[in-house]
């Protein structure tokens, strides 16, 4: 099974810079052989800095996809959420007349329609933040704080992956 795990944000923002560092240190954990290796599962780690058909676009022939990224909320900074792309809103019904400014949802949708090979999977790992307009590439200590659990948070979400494929593998 090919997964890619995706870091977002802008490194140079402060806080929204949390998916690139988190996408780091899965890629050290990766390396470090903390995932059992099996054949045929690949796990590619990129991070980047956008959203809707661009990011569909890097998608393209995974089984399956983990975005890690900031989000913006009342919850205390350094918190994480870990939610299916499905349970987010579809922000697009707010923007239908560019394709500049659509969301993921729909982007891949668009891209499913066209033929596109997209993961039926796709889950966030989400970190809170406050700090996110601001010029710099270090975290605000809480949000730091955050990235080493949600990388294992990462981790664990790859080994649940090879654990249903082994049970669902034939036996002999």
């Amino acid at each position: 099974m090919k997964t890619i795990v995706i870091g977002l944000g802008n490194p140079i923002l402060g806080d929204d810079g949390v998916g690139w560092k988190v996408a780091e240190e899965v890629k050290q954990q990766l390396a470090s052989s903390l995932l059992p290796k099996r054949e045929g599962n690949v796990v590619d780690v990129t991070c980047l800095s956008l959203g809707g058909l661009g990011l569909m676009e890097h998608m393209i022939g995974y089984h399956r996809a983990i975005l890690v990224d900031s989000f913006k909320a009342d919850d205390d900074p350094g918190s994480i959420l870990i939610l299916k792309l499905s349970d987010l809103p579809n922000y697009s019904a707010y923007h239908t007349a560019s394709a500049h400014d659509t969301s993921l949802q729909h982007a891949i949708e668009l891209g499913r329609s066209m033929g596109a090979d997209l993961p039926e999977d796709v889950e966030v790992v989400g970190i809170s933040t406050k700090r996110v307009y601001d010029f710099s590439e270090e975290l605000s200590q809480t949000v730091a704080d955050a990235v080493p659990f949600a990388a294992r948070i990462v981790i664990d979400l790859l080994r649940q992956v090879i654990k249903r494929e082994e049970e669902y593998q034939p036996q002999g």
